[in-house]
């Protein structure tokens, strides 16, 4: 009876051991199972702005964090004792999580019960009162938020685009010095609630001061900064700071270097989050009003995908991101399509385009801007190899020689299309299509088709995106020089009411020595 006995359990298990193999994945399922799990953060510099709004998406970009906007107007929007968990619950928050994507949050947008009496907008009652005084209602909204989030959220960026003036969208109608206690109260307390907390200062956009002649934003602030007690001790309460750049690919390098320069100028060293940058189409027919006259076409804006996330690499910026995510009901106000994805849930090319920058510059460690003139190179060194990043800036074609580490290297467009490449007498030779060049002021806004020459393993696991079909020929672009000039417009009357400030076609000049290769 024994023998039979264990012979039964035996049985038994076979059964249920066999039946247990038949539930699990083929070789091929599992390694389309593994591929899938893996496919989510290729690295951690690359975000995109409300992923929430399209999650499978997001887990498909590769984007390794996204950010929230907390309006402390819809937050508390009737009194002190008022909560709504918005714009998202506190559970949606933690499946980004979960999803593998940190969470910025921004905190914004004073409620009218905490408005100062004799304060301009968005000023808060109590602001001059000591941080741990009940009068001091921005000190409890910020000690309330950053507590309640204190193990979902470490970066906080203090306010939005405080630079914009005399519209509808102005965020903020105090002085630069009442500004300087709200980021001096917000550091403090926000330190207070969790040590680990990281605050930014405010996105800049730059343009609204410098296109009408104002002293920039950041420079004033920093002034005002150094004037409070103790400013030096706790580092001028801002741990990193803040741009927001669109359009022009050119300009994320120069204004990057330019807003470094400001900060040394005041002894200070902190990292650079380009936490908002993307150029939208002007002609997507999915899109029911016409944008700008910029003449941005699709497949620009995914040239702009990789042209501007390596050249925030290059000029040093710690974290990038896309804005945004997804568009939503509602946008048509802007009469620009920012999202990667469209209303009807299609991806625009920008998003294959975003792929493949997080696909083949994961793994950062150091990028140069190597050469600028009738073409841009940009040399990523990864912890796998190297990916350099190149196209042309002018309405010709240009023939580049990169010196090669390798025997051999994969050539890979925006669409994800890749092909191999030999290395001849120690470099790769290959020819970049021209720009477009069609904007108008500034005809070369965007430059041609990216190449990328990747050398070396990827970094991580995300696989590479599913190549798209290439595009039909550009007609012949008029002729133009290689490298347009680029001279700064007459003052234009401001608008009544952007979206964000234009750019301006100037930027900030920056020599780059022109090279054939990279070293």
């Amino acid at each position: 009876m024994k023998a039979l006995h264990s012979r039964s359990l035996r049985s038994r298990l076979l059964s249920l051991l066999s039946a247990m193999l038949l539930l699990l994945p083929s070789p091929v399922e599992a390694v389309a199972v593994a591929r899938q799990a893996t496919a989510r953060i290729p690295d951690a510099r690359f975000g995109i702005i409300e992923t929430y709004h399209a999650t499978t998406d997001a887990a498909a970009s590769g984007a390794g964090w996204t950010r929230v906007t907390f309006e402390w107007n819809q937050i508390q929007p009737t009194g002190p004792e008022s909560w709504v968990e918005y714009p998202v619950a506190d559970t949606v928050l933690d499946a980004e999580r979960a999803a593998g994507r940190e969470v910025v949050g921004l905190l914004v947008t004073a409620p009218g019960w905490a408005w100062a009496q004799f304060g301009g907008k968005n000023v808060p009652s109590g602001l001059e009162l000591p941080i741990d005084d009940p009068g001091n209602l921005w000190a409890t909204f910020v000690r309330q938020m950053v507590g309640r989030h204190r193990n979902r959220i470490r970066h906080w960026i203090i306010w939005n685009e405080p630079d914009i003036w005399g519209t509808d969208f102005q965020s903020w109608g105090g002085s630069v010095e009442e500004f300087a206690r709200l980021m001096e109260v917000a550091y403090r307390v926000a330190r207070e609630a969790n040590p680990n907390a990281v605050i930014h200062l405010p996105a800049i956009t730059h343009w609204w001061d410098a296109n009408y002649g104002r002293e920039l934003f950041l420079e004033r602030l920093l002034n005002a900064l150094a004037q409070i007690p103790e400013a030096e001790k706790y580092g001028y309460f801002f741990d990193a700071f803040t741009l927001h750049l669109y359009f022009n690919v050119d300009t994320i390098y120069d204004l990057s270097q330019h807003y470094h320069g400001l900060l040394r100028a005041h002894g200070l060293s902190k990292p650079l989050w380009i936490v908002e940058t993307n150029a939208p189409p002007s002609n997507d027919p999915a899109w029911p009003i016409q944008g700008p006259n910029f003449n941005i076409t699709l497949e620009e804006q995914a040239s702009f995908m990789i042209q501007g996330i390596a050249m925030a690499l290059a000029a040093g910026a710690e974290r990038t991101a896309i804005y945004k995510m997804a568009d939503r009901e509602g946008d048509h106000v802007n009469a620009e399509p920012f999202g990667l994805v469209r209303l009807d849930g299609s991806r625009r090319p920008a998003f294959t385009a975003y792929q493949v920058a997080t696909t083949y510059l994961a793994g950062f460690r150091q990028a140069n801007l190597v050469r600028r003139d009738n073409a841009t190179i940009i040399n990523v060194r990864r912890s796998n190899g190297w990916t350099t990043v190149a196209w042309a800036r002018g309405t010709e074609p240009v023939e580049i020689r990169i010196r090669a580490n390798a025997k051999s290297a994969r050539v890979v467009n925006w669409r994800g299309n890749v092909k191999t490449i030999a290395a001849q007498g120690g470099f790769y030779t290959l020819t970049l299509p021209p720009s477009a060049c069609t904007h108008p002021a500034n005809p070369c806004l965007i430059g041609g088709e990216v190449v990328m020459i990747v050398e070396g393993g990827v970094s991580t696991g995300l696989p590479a995106p599913d190549p798209l079909p290439a595009a039909p020929a550009a007609p012949t672009a008029p002729t133009a020089p290689a490298t347009p000039a680029m001279p700064r417009p007459a003052v234009p009357t401001p608008p009544a009411a952007p979206r964000r400030p234009r750019q301006d076609n100037n930027h900030i000049s920056q020599h780059i020595p022109s090279v054939d290769f990279w070293c």
